[in-house]
C-alpha cells in the first residue's frame, strides 16, 4: 500500500508540476504587458540601411539642382539668340516672334518653347548600375518647326526678305494652251438647221520661259525685287473655212510660227505694314510694274493678210500693278491671299495690219484675287493649295478700214473685245535640301475656258547675305 500509494503520489506530483509548468509563463505574461508589446515590435533597422537612404535622397536633390541649373543656362542661351537675331533682323518683331521667314516664302508659326525636363522619381538601380545613382527618363528633344520651308505659289508674294538678305532665283516654267473653235455665220433655223458657212480655228500654244529672279532686303520690312525672263515660244494655228461639204478641207490654212527672245522684265518693291503680333496677320503691300522688253508683237514680221511670222515673246504694253497679300500663321499650316488690280497702259500702233490701219490700242485693266493654304508636312516638305481668279476687261481698239483700191484709210472705228475670266487651280509642293536652298514645285490648271491648260515652274532660290 505504501509503495502503492507513494508510486500514485508520485504520479500525482509530476501531474501536478507539469500544469504549474504551463500556468506560470501565461500569468508572466498576462502581468506584464511591456513585455507583450515588446514581443509584438518590428526588430530595429541596422544603421547601414539608414545610411543608404540618405544617400539616395542626397543624390536625388543634387540631381535635382543640376537639371535646375541647365535648364537657367538653357534659357539663357536662348535668350542671346533671340536678341543676336533681333539685331541681325534690324529689331524686327518676326525675330521676336521665332517665326521662320523664308526668303520670298510664307512664315510658319512660332514652334512651342521647349518642355522643361522632367526629374524622374528615384527607382531601385538596377543591376550593373552604381549603387545610389537614380535611373532617370531622358526625353527627346523636339523637331524645330521654325526650320520648315513652306511651299510658295509662284503668284504668291511672301513675307519681306530681312535686311542685308538677297536672294537669287533660278525658274523654268513651261505653259501649253489649246483651243478649238468653231464659227458659223449664216442664218440659224429650228431644229439645228444651219445655213451659211462654218470656219473651224484650232490653235496651239506652248511658252518656255526661264527666267532669273532677284530680291533684296533694303529694311527688316522694305523689299526690291526684279526678273529677267528668256522665252521660247511656238505657236501653231489651223483654219479651216468649210464652204463645201463635198472638200471639207479647201481652203484651209496652217500657220506655224516660233520665236526666242527677252520677255518683258519685271519689277517691284515691297513693304511689310504689320508684324503679325497678336494673332493678326502679316500684311504686305506692293508694286510690281512690267515694262514691254519682249517682242512687240505689233512690230514682228507679216504676210499681206496679217498673219504673224514670227511669235512675240512680249505683250506690248506697260504695266503697274497694286497688290495687298496677307498671310495668317495656324500652326502647323499657313493661310495666304492676294488682291491686286492691274493697270495697262495705252499707247499708239500706227501700223497697217493687214486691211486695217491700227490707230491706237487700249488694253483692259485686269483685278485678280487668289487664296490658299500651306501645310507643313514635315521639317523638310510641305504642300499648298489654292486657287487665282483673274478678270481681264476688253481691250479697246483705235482701227480705220483700208479702201482696196486706193489703200487710203477710212473712218476711225472703235472695237472693244469681250472680257475674259481666267479661272486656275494651284498646287505646289516645297522640298528643303539645306539651310539656304529651297526646291519649289507649283502647277497651274486652268479652271476656266479662258485659262491656259496647265502651267507647270520649277524654283530653286539660292540665299546669301549681301551687306
Amino acid at each position: 500500500m505504501t509503495t502503492g500509494m507513494d508510486g500514485h503520489r508520485h504520479k500525482g506530483t509530476g501531474s501536478m508540476r507539469r500544469r504549474t509548468t504551463m500556468m506560470i509563463p501565461i500569468a508572466l505574461i498576462a502581468a506584464s504587458p511591456a513585455v507583450a508589446q515588446t514581443g509584438a515590435a518590428s526588430p530595429a533597422p541596422s544603421p547601414a540601411a539608414v545610411d543608404d537612404t540618405d544617400d539616395l535622397r542626397r543624390t536625388l536633390a543634387a540631381e535635382r539642382r543640376e537639371l535646375d541649373r541647365q535648364q537657367r543656362a538653357l534659357d539663357d542661351q536662348r535668350a542671346r539668340i533671340d536678341r543676336l537675331e533681333a539685331r541681325l533682323s534690324g529689331g524686327s518683331a518676326v525675330a521676336d516672334a521665332r517665326t521662320t521667314l523664308a526668303p520670298g516664302g510664307v512664315p510658319l508659326p512660332a514652334s512651342p518653347p521647349p518642355a522643361p525636363p522632367v526629374a524622374v522619381a528615384a527607382t531601385p538601380s538596377p543591376a550593373g548600375a552604381s549603387p545610389g545613382v537614380p535611373v532617370q527618363t531622358v526625353g527627346e528633344a523636339p523637331s524645330d518647326q521654325r526650320q520648315v520651308q513652306v511651299a510658295v505659289l509662284s503668284e504668291q508674294g511672301g513675307i519681306i526678305t530681312k535686311a542685308g538678305r538677297a536672294t537669287v532665283e533660278l525658274n523654268l516654267e513651261y505653259a501649253r494652251a489649246d483651243r478649238n473653235q468653231v464659227v458659223f455665220r449664216g442664218v440659224q433655223i429650228p431644229e439645228a438647221v444651219l445655213i451659211g458657212v462654218f470656219d473651224i480655228n484650232e490653235s496651239r500654244q506652248d511658252v518656255l520661259t526661264a527666267g532669273l529672279v532677284g530680291r533684296l532686303g533694303l529694311t527688316s520690312r522694305l523689299e526690291i525685287n526684279g526678273r529677267l525672263p528668256l522665252v521660247h515660244r511656238s505657236d501653231k494655228s489651223v483654219l479651216a473655212p468649210v464652204a463645201n461639204p463635198g472638200q471639207p478641207n479647201a481652203g484651209q490654212i496652217d500657220s506655224p510660227v516660233s520665236g526666242t527672245n527677252i520677255g518683258d522684265v519685271d519689277f517691284g518693291v515691297r513693304y511689310q505694314i504689320t508684324d503679325g503680333r497678336g494673332g493678326a496677320p502679316y500684311l504686305i503691300a506692293g508694286v510690281q510694274a512690267v515694262a514691254p522688253t519682249g517682242t512687240d508683237p505689233f512690230r514682228v514680221r507679216r504676210d499681206t493678210l496679217g498673219n504673224a511670222l514670227k511669235g512675240a515673246t512680249g505683250a506690248g504694253f506697260w504695266g503697274v500693278t497694286p497688290n495687298l497679300t496677307a498671310i495668317l500663321p495656324t500652326d502647323p499650316a499657313v493661310l495666304f491671299a492676294t488682291l491686286g488690280y492691274t493697270l495697262n497702259v495705252a499707247r499708239d500702233i500706227d501700223r497697217r495690219i493687214g486691211a486695217a490701219f491700227v490707230e491706237r490700242v487700249a488694253p483692259g485693266d485686269q483685278p485678280s484675287a487668289s487664296a490658299g493654304i500651306a501645310i507643313a508636312l514635315n521639317p523638310r516638305t510641305s504642300i499648298s493649295f489654292g486657287y487665282a481668279q483673274t478678270w481681264a476687261l476688253g481691250t479697246k481698239t483705235w482701227v480705220r478700214a483700208l479702201d482696196q483700191t486706193t489703200q487710203v484709210p477710212g473712218e476711225v472705228m472703235t472695237t472693244t473685245s469681250r472680257d475674259l475670266q481666267i479661272g486656275r487651280l494651284l498646287f505646289g509642293v516645297s522640298y528643303r535640301t539645306t539651310p539656304t536652298t529651297t526646291i519649289n514645285w507649283n502647277v497651274e490648271v486652268g479652271a476656266t475656258d479662258d485659262a491656259s491648260d496647265v502651267r507647270t515652274t520649277l524654283r530653286i532660290p539660292f540665299t546669301f547675305d549681301a551687306f
